[in-house]
């Protein structure tokens, strides 16, 4: 029951997350200067797409789901890096999402 309990919580850090890289890209999507911005969104959502499918395969059990918290855990990294450069609360949030997803990707993948 308390792997259940870990996957539970760890496929609702993994939605926080990606939640947190799509408000963070669409907003800075409305900036004045995309350009500027380009780095950012492009993490944020690779980052989203890594969070969504980790989440998917830690609620499935998949026999995969080790090596994808990894690989998860390095795209929130650098998604993580690049947000903390700018100073806009979206970009401040979603760092902090990352983070916390990262750390939990790496925990999770150290005990399946």
């Amino acid at each position: 029951m308390e792997n259940m309990t870990q996957h539970a919580e760890h496929v609702d850090i993994c939605f926080d997350c990606a939640e947190a890289c799509e408000r963070c890209a669409t907003a800075c999507l409305q900036e004045e200067n995309v350009q500027m911005m380009a780095d950012c969104i492009r993490l944020c959502r690779d980052c989203a797409d890594f969070c969504t499918m980790c989440a998917r395969l830690t609620a499935r059990d998949s026999q995969f789901m080790k090596q994808f918290m990894v690989l998860c855990a390095d795209v929130c990294d650098a998604c993580a890096d690049e947000c903390s450069k700018h100073d806009d609360e979206h970009c401040k949030a979603c760092a902090e999402a990352c983070r916390r997803c990262a750390d939990d990707c790496r925990r999770m993948s150290a005990n399946a």
